[in-house]
């Protein structure tokens, strides 16, 4: 493996390095390799064999990891991929939070869609014609550059005719953990975007508060007539003593699966101590 590929694949999990078996390579310091969290997910009712998690502590880089094999597997993001797609709009300019987009008076399949929208009403209720039209403003070049900037997968967008659906395609690729290293950078601040774009996306992406934590998190639903579906679920949990960047995705038999990705997440993320802020 190239130290390149290597980077954009791990990167964001500097004190623990996968290889694409899932074994630790090398550990720095004093920092543990990656603990084992299968249990926790079959408990919340997931398949480890079938599902991955990723969580990763930032103040020490600690990992929490279920079926490691899997989370070096890329898949289509489908709405996680509106993470970065946000990004590029705020700090492109093509949208502000309360930006609206009119409908067009096409019916589709969810009721939440079919009306006007702000960009976040379109965020949190994951509007892929909103985000269409987001990419035919960007355009084909710049989407694929902000996402190449982005280390975001394979930061794949097609061709013109892949514009408006490349994050449902399987254009578009990512891995748990190249989903926790661009997470990461968001988290850290370290992405180049201004100061007013992180601002505003913290306000979009946030979708949970408790007792000293907050949450920022995307679903995602990769939905295919021929293969297995696959559900996501990623974010961050910023906690007044630190920040835990989670990425799971699971196959889904059918959409009762659906309602696993909150509650499986969060049961990993309540184990391993991302509420618990003091």
């Amino acid at each position: 493996m190239s130290s390149t590929l290597s980077k954009q694949m791990f990167g964001g999990l500097k004190a623990c390095l996968f290889a694409m078996s899932g074994l630790v390579l090398s550990v720095s310091g004093a920092v543990a390799g990656p603990i084992d969290v299968s249990q926790a997910v079959e408990a919340a009712g997931v398949d480890p064999e079938t599902s991955t998690i990723v969580v990763q502590r930032l103040s020490d880089d600690q990992v929490w990891v279920s079926n490691a094999d899997r989370s070096a597997q890329r898949f289509a993001p489908a709405s996680t991929s509106k993470v970065p797609h946000t990004l590029i709009a705020l700090e492109t300019g093509v949208a502000a939070p309360e930006t609206m987009f009119d409908w067009d008076g096409q019916h589709r399949v969810f009721d939440g869609w079919n009306r006007d929208h702000t960009l976040t009403s379109a965020f949190r209720s994951s509007v892929v014609w909103v985000y269409q039209e987001i990419a035919q403003r960007v355009g084909l070049a710049g989407m694929t550059e902000w996402l190449g900037r982005f280390d975001y997968g394979n930061a794949e967008t097609g061709t013109e005719a892949t514009l408006t659906t490349y994050w449902l395609d399987d254009t578009l690729q990512i891995t748990a953990l190249e989903q926790i290293a661009f997470l990461e950078r968001l988290a850290e601040r370290d992405l180049p975007l201004s100061d007013a774009t992180y601002a505003a996306a913290d306000t979009i992406m946030q979708s949970d508060a408790g007792d000293g934590w907050t949450m920022y998190s995307k679903t995602g639903w990769r939905f295919s007539r021929t293969d297995m579906d696959v559900g996501w679920y990623v974010g961050w949990v910023r906690c007044s003593a630190d920040t835990y960047v989670f990425a799971l995705n699971l196959d889904m038999p059918d959409r009762s699966y659906l309602e696993l990705r909150k509650p499986t997440s969060r049961a990993v993320l309540d184990a391993v101590g991302a509420f618990e802020c003091q």
